[in-house]
């Protein structure tokens, strides 16, 4: 029943022999679900999400990580070759060192060589290290799934450490690497080397990029990425890689005290690979243009007394003669602060733009001389072999005259100095192009006060190169000594600027 139209919560009927059954009316139905989801929404819900904790933003992380590494290692992999080599091992005929000529001939055995390669072309193209495959008598391309083909071209280039194998498949290659680009890479940045270290085919180790622009003794044209990676004997040029799965560099060297990794790898940078891969498929050999100039980084010294700012440009030391830069008229002192355009820092940023100039054609040269920027024009031309370029600098060298070395003293100074020659520099240690020799300075005197040694080597007085003892004197002349001059001077220790001045 009702009462006043109001329907009860909760009715109950009495049913003859039966139970008493409850029945819930479509309104109260409404009520308890409402109560029952707000309860549920405060309580905490089996398997719900919830925020994740630091550790497990850490694992998520670290595993994102190790996808990045698995599908890097999973795209370069298949590209990565095995490079065998074998020459005929030859003793050494002890008679050679008693009698000179020939050795007498001799069988020898055969010397085994392992490295690594990457394929970068379909037809049957590797790129590897000129180390590699230096004096091979027979190369041999072991494919990762274990065919082997011989090499039918090997062309290499000992400068740049690097060198290109020929082969040819029944078919195109389906496995071929991705060039990257090694001039976005940046300090910290990750790699993974992959490679045939002992042996170990397909083997990947992980490491940032250490550093960049590092140079070695044992490559004269090259700048290295170092990498923490672990390169061993066997990985010498298989891929540094990126972790998009793009080559950014060939593994080439380490630094280690005693053969093996120690955490110091050295990989040559992709970009300067493929101008050079280009060069050896197209000519079979490198053809780089050059200027004709000895060249040094700017020292504080130097920017001081040169007046340029530390850090910018190279300083000419040496102009070949009948050399591109000879015929376009640069000057030893110059500072080279540009080429077409390209900023230079050190010697290495000119070599690298020069050599891969356009052969003869104007290129743009801004220079600084005397304290003045102004521009050159200058037609690059062929490196001549290095045999004949050692031929020229040595043509050069003997073009200098002997001539007696000129003595002076200076008895306000306290200075005794004479002119420089190669054969005095090698007594000294000092090994430059030309200056004042100071043999001494009287203790007490403005020389000696002003840090002027026995065995030093004047270079400039006042921004002025120092040609010999008559140069000197004539800047020393017009100069107010009481005030002071700068000198640049070399000893065994390196370069350094000081003040000559009589006033105490």
């Amino acid at each position: 029943m009702t009462r006043h139209g109001t329907e009860p919560l909760l009715e109950t009927h009495d049913t003859s022999g039966k139970e008493s059954v409850a029945r819930l009316s479509p309104w109260a139905l409404v009520g308890i679900v409402g109560l029952v989801i707000a309860l549920l929404a405060d309580a905490p819900l089996q398997g719900a999400d919830t925020a994740p904790t630091v550790e497990e933003q850490a694992v998520a992380q670290a595993k994102s990580l190790s996808i990045a590494f698995r599908n890097a290692a999973r795209a370069v992999i298949p590209t990565v070759v095995q490079v065998r080599t074998s020459q005929q091992r030859k003793p050494k005929d002890p008679l050679s060192d008693l009698f000179g000529g020939p050795s007498i001939p001799n069988d020898g055995n055969r010397e085994m060589g392992l490295g690594s390669g990457v394929i970068v072309d379909p037809s049957g193209v590797v790129l590897t290290n000129h180390h590699v495959v230096e004096n091979a008598d027979t190369v041999t391309i072991q494919l990762p799934d274990g065919r082997v083909y011989p090499a039918e071209d090997v062309h290499s280039d000992p400068d740049s450490d690097l060198a290109v194998v020929r082969f040819h498949p029944e078919v195109p290659l389906e496995n071929v690497a991705k060039l990257g680009d090694s001039d976005a890479l940046d300090i910290g940045d990750w790699v993974i080397a992959v490679g045939s270290p002992f042996e170990l085919e397909g083997t990947v180790s992980a490491g940032i990029i250490s550093a960049r622009d590092r140079t070695l003794p044992s490559v004269g044209r090259a700048r290295f990425l170092q990498t923490d990676a672990a390169i061993n004997p066997g990985n010498s040029g298989g891929p540094l890689v990126d972790l998009d799965g793009n080559v950014v560099g060939i593994n080439t060297a380490i630094f280690s005290r005693n053969g093996g990794y120690q955490g110091i790898g050295f990989a040559i940078p992709i970009n300067r690979a493929k101008w050079v891969m280009q060069q050896l498929l197209e000519y079979g050999k490198v053809r780089r243009a050059y200027i004709g100039v000895s060249i040094d980084k700017v020292t504080p010294p130097d920017a001081e007394v040169l007046g340029i700012p530390l850090g910018r440009g190279v300083i000419v030391n040496r102009v070949f003669r009948e050399s591109p830069a000879d015929k376009a008229g640069l000057q030893v002192d110059d500072v080279i602060l540009s080429f077409d355009g390209v900023s230079v820092a050190a010697p290495g940023d000119l070599q690298e733009v020069v050599e891969r100039a356009e052969l003869n054609k104007p290129h743009e040269l801004v220079i600084v001389r005397d304290g003045k920027q102004m521009k050159l024009s200058i037609s690059v031309e062929l490196m001549p072999e290095t045999s004949q370029l050692a031929r020229r600098m040595e043509q050069n060298e003997s073009e200098v005259p002997d001539k007696p070395r000129k003595r002076h003293y200076d008895k306000d100074l306290g200075l005794m100095i004479c002119d420089y020659d190669r054969a005095l520099g090698r007594t000294l240690g000092v090994d430059v192009l030309g200056g004042v020799v100071v043999i001494s300075a009287d203790t007490g005197k403005p020389a000696h006060r002003s840090g002027l040694r026995s065995g030093m080597v004047i270079l400039r007085a006042a921004g002025e190169r120092v040609a010999d003892v008559d140069a000197l004197l004539a800047i020393l002349e017009k100069a107010d000594l009481e005030q002071g001059i700068v000198l640049e001077v070399a000893d065994r220790a390196g370069r350094q600027v000081i003040r000559l001045k009589t006033a105490e």
